[in-house]
């Protein structure tokens, strides 16, 4: 009887060996379009988890309140990985194939600008879809809580946006290793939900979904300018992203397994 999922050491391997290699060698129509959708997506997450946000603090209590927001975050990575698109957090464990000289450097770096440029690209569409749909006006408390999510996250200073973005990718990528550990659909989906639900109730900053947020509370008011969307959250939460993506998952399991195994043959 089959295994219903690999091991650590095996999930190591199918990424440095083919998930990775395929991702750095695509072709950027490929690209461009499953990033675009990518960032569509996580904008998708965004809109419920604010949803689930408004009034609920006062009736669960405030940490119940963030769990449940998180909890149906999870959706927009569970498009990703098991609808199929290409997402630049979770495209950071090319680190994995680079390191072991699967690809070469360039093409992680192409990888990395065409996906985020394209995630960039669906958010700030699926913002401004959600801000035409007039929705936020039949309930004003999202449009509110909208605005505050923005202020508040253009507001941070480098520093802690930085520390934010480093814990945030770090179980982002392991939600992607969890799921890519498992044969079934339900075992990606609870791969995904866990560690996704985490980083959001903790309030960790993921530079993706701040591509929704941010420009979303732009357009219904919020007193934060594009420079300060840009420099303020955009620039520390990727930084701390990539650190947190590709040296603590990368890295540390290309470490544990790749060059273990490589130094072993």
């Amino acid at each position: 009887m089959d295994q219903l999922c690999f091991t650590p050491a095996q999930v190591a391997e199918n990424f440095t060996e083919t998930i990775c290699v395929k991702k750095a060698k695509a072709p950027f129509t490929y690209l461009l379009v499953l990033g675009i959708l990518a960032g569509a997506f996580i904008g998708f997450g965004g809109m419920i988890s604010t949803l689930a946000g408004v009034g609920t603090a006062d009736t669960l209590g405030y940490g119940l309140s963030k769990i449940l927001s998180g909890s149906v975050f999870s959706v927009g990575l569970m498009l990703v990985v098991i609808g199929g698109a290409e997402l630049f957090t979770g495209n950071n464990l090319i680190m994995l194939s680079a390191l072991n000289k699967t690809v070469p450097w360039s093409a992680l770096f192409r990888n990395w600008i065409i996906v985020f440029i394209a995630n960039f690209i669906g958010a700030l569409l699926v913002a401004w879809l959600y801000f035409g749909t007039r929705l936020w006006e039949a309930t004003p408390e999202i449009g509110t809580a909208a605005i505050k999510i923005a202020q508040t996250k253009a507001g941070l200073a480098f520093g802690p946006a930085l520390f934010r973005g480093i814990l945030c990718n770090w179980l982002v990528c392991m939600a992607v290793w969890l799921a890519s550990a498992s044969k079934e659909v339900i075992g990606k989906v609870f791969g995904i939900f866990f560690p996704i639900m985490t980083f959001v109730a903790l309030g960790f900053e993921h530079s993706i979904a701040n591509m929704y947020f941010i420009p979303l509370g732009i357009f219904l008011g919020a007193e934060v300018t594009w420079g300060q969307f840009f420099m303020n959250n955009l620039l520390p939460v990727t930084i701390g992203n990539i650190i947190g993506g590709a040296f603590f998952v990368g890295f540390m399991y290309w470490v544990a397994y790749v060059r273990k195994a490589k130094k072993a043959a």
